[in-house]
């Protein structure tokens, strides 16, 4: 079992998905020029990055991955979409994404489970959590069929199911402490230091929600790859 992972930058990688998954992944960096394929393995993740899901000028790569990322769903081949790439399953699909109208939602904050997310194969045991957040662009229209799954007090669309494999996130279940740190540094956030040691802080919480999702993808990818 193989899983692809499409990430868009160097600063944004596997994080905590890397060891918690157990499965091989075959890094696609498009940034270095690296091609996008038209089929992923038995599984696919696509990371975050800075560049809005529209700014397909900025990183050119784009619009292969919103390829990839719909044929994924179409073919029922497990997804995993966190932050950008949630947004750009979400733009693939049919729905939309638009600069956040209550501004940048970052740092260690609360997502909140729906009911549909006790029947969910990764997220039926999270209930209320902290989760790593760093974005200013949300998704506003989920896609056809999209099933909400996790909700939050600044922007409602935190998670969600599509089709019969594919997750979209908007939060980063992959963000190390460190990786976080890596980010506010590029930033002119005043308060990154207060962010860093929230995030820091919640380092334990993280690792006890989230490893157990990263854990159930990788059932889900083995599970459908023996099938």
């Amino acid at each position: 079992m193989r899983i692809t992972v499409i990430e868009h930058e160097a600063e944004a990688g596997l994080g905590y998905l890397g060891g918690w998954l157990g499965l091989a992944c075959d890094v696609v960096r498009p940034y270095l020029g690296e091609e996008i394929p038209e089929r992923a393995a038995d599984g696919l993740i696509v990371l975050g990055g800075e560049a809005a899901a529209w700014e397909d000028e900025r990183s050119p790569w784009q619009p292969a991955t919103r390829d990839l990322l719909r044929r994924a769903v179409d073919e029922a081949t497990p997804t995993l979409a966190i932050c950008l790439g949630a947004q750009l399953l979400t733009m693939a699909c049919g729905g939309m994404v638009e600069r956040g109208s209550h501004g940048f939602e970052v740092g260690a904050r609360e997502v909140v489970a729906l009911p549909s997310a006790g029947s969910d194969r990764l997220l039926s045991g999270v209930g209320t959590a902290v989760a790593v957040q760093y974005h200013r662009d949300v998704m506003t229209r989920l896609p056809d069929g999209a099933v909400p799954l996790m909700t939050g007090s600044q922007y409602p669309n935190q998670a969600y199911r599509l089709g019969e494999a594919a997750w979209a996130v908007q939060f980063h279940p992959e963000a190390t402490p460190e990786i976080f740190a890596s980010w506010t540094a590029e930033s002119d956030l005043e308060a990154a230091g207060e962010l860093n040691a929230e995030v820091k802080a919640a380092e334990p919480a993280l690792v006890a929600t989230w490893r157990p999702v990263a854990a159930a993808f990788a059932d889900v990818v083995r599970t459908t790859g023996c099938a």
